[in-house]
């Protein structure tokens, strides 16, 4: 017996197609249970970039008002381009699936992030004006100064 066991054993190598399927589902399930925990750190490292182009933003108007005198903010994302205190790619107003936007005034300025496909991209837009504390909603729409600070 034993001998024929091992000469069966010789003569079929490989997998059976009932042990394949068995290792494509298992994948499948593991791979089903990934993706969730996936697309949620994408979208934190999509926001986590967001944060930190609202604080490159928030130096690059610091600077600018420091460079042109006190009290004269930047009016745009142009403006703080032109200056070389952003890159292009910031200068577009797009990056890392958010879209950026600064209005500057004399003494003020704010500037808004918001995911570019809201729940995909993020799910917080964020504000800042010339406190610097940077304010985040969660709902479909632009931070406000009256929203909730960051870390709070």
């Amino acid at each position: 017996m034993n001998k024929d066991l091992m000469r069966d054993m010789k003569e079929n190598k490989g997998f059976s197609l009932i042990e394949l399927m068995i290792v494509v589902l298992v994948i499948g399930i593991i791979a089903a249970l990934s993706m969730p925990n996936l697309a949620k750190s994408k979208m934190a490292a999509h926001e986590s970039s967001a944060i930190s182009g609202m604080r490159t933003l928030v130096t690059a108007q610091i600077t600018f008002a420091t460079r042109s005198g006190p009290g004269n903010f930047a009016a745009d994302l142009t403006e703080l381009e032109a200056a070389n205190l952003i890159d292009s790619v910031m200068g577009s107003g797009t990056a890392e699936a958010y879209s950026f936007a600064v209005s500057g005034s004399g003494i003020q300025y704010t500037i808004d992030a918001r995911p570019l496909v809201y729940g995909s991209s993020g799910i917080r837009s964020f504000f800042t004006d010339e406190s610097g504390a940077i304010r985040y909603t969660t709902a479909d729409a632009a931070a406000t100064v009256s929203d909730p600070g960051l870390g709070q």
